[in-house]
């Protein structure tokens, strides 16, 4: 079978653990051409098919980042998480090598701290944000939650019975619960974007915006 083409600018990723295998995998899944680094050979020999190129290289040492290329990305993902040692130096070695955007993987607040200070442009906390979003999901209505920083929300959930079987005009979710609903799914059909004659029914999936707080009394009082 063919491989996909490739689009738009290849991303470096450092660390073939559990969150840069995912990332990475995701990354060529969406047409991404990925250069896939780690240490360890056991694991640069397993996934030498899995992504677009797959090379051993110890990346706390500059000269075998030159040796890749590194500074020709505009984008890194720094995913070693075992040693904070290893992924301050690899995110250094990265940031003084000139990449656009660096992000890294944080295990604790004290490891962001020094990531960003050292010049990362994107600090990430995977198992802390995990725990938040299950949190959201592991009970009431939400099937998906997105947080942006300001406590702004985007989630996916079943419509709360205040909706059911009314348009968008009718229930009016923005003036009586502070809330936007984005668009409605309903089953065997395409996703629309709410329109005030938008009816939502029982069996429909609804994706709304608005505060985190409202949000969540939404989906369980609504």
């Amino acid at each position: 079978m063919a491989k996909k083409q490739q689009t738009n600018k290849p991303v470096l990723v450092v660390g073939l653990g559990r969150f840069g295998i995912a990332l990475a995998q995701q990354l060529v899944d969406q047409d991404k051409e990925v250069l896939a680094v780690d240490r360890h050979r056991s694991l640069v020999q397993k996934y030498a098919d899995a992504f677009t190129h797959t090379v051993e290289a110890d990346a706390t040492d500059m000269e075998a980042l030159r040796q890749l290329g590194a500074e020709e990305f505009d984008a890194a993902v720094v995913g070693v998480g075992t040693s904070i040692e290893s992924s301050v130096l690899v995110a250094a070695n990265l940031v003084d090598l000139g990449v656009s955007q660096v992000w890294a993987k944080a295990i604790n607040p004290t490891h962001g701290k020094i990531l960003t200070r050292i010049g990362c442009h994107h600090v990430i906390y995977p198992e802390h944000d995990a725990g938040v979003r299950a949190a959201h999901l592991v009970s009431g209505q939400m099937m998906d939650f997105i947080k942006f920083d300001d406590d702004f929300a985007i989630v996916k959930m079943r419509p709360p019975k205040a909706l059911q079987g009314k348009s968008i005009d009718q229930s009016q979710p923005r003036k009586r619960h502070q809330v936007n609903v984005v668009g409605v799914k309903s089953p065997g059909k395409e996703f629309v974007y709410a329109q005030p004659d938008t009816v939502v029914n029982p069996g429909d999936t609804i994706v709304v915006s608005g505060d985190v707080s409202q949000l969540e009394w939404f989906a369980d009082h609504a």
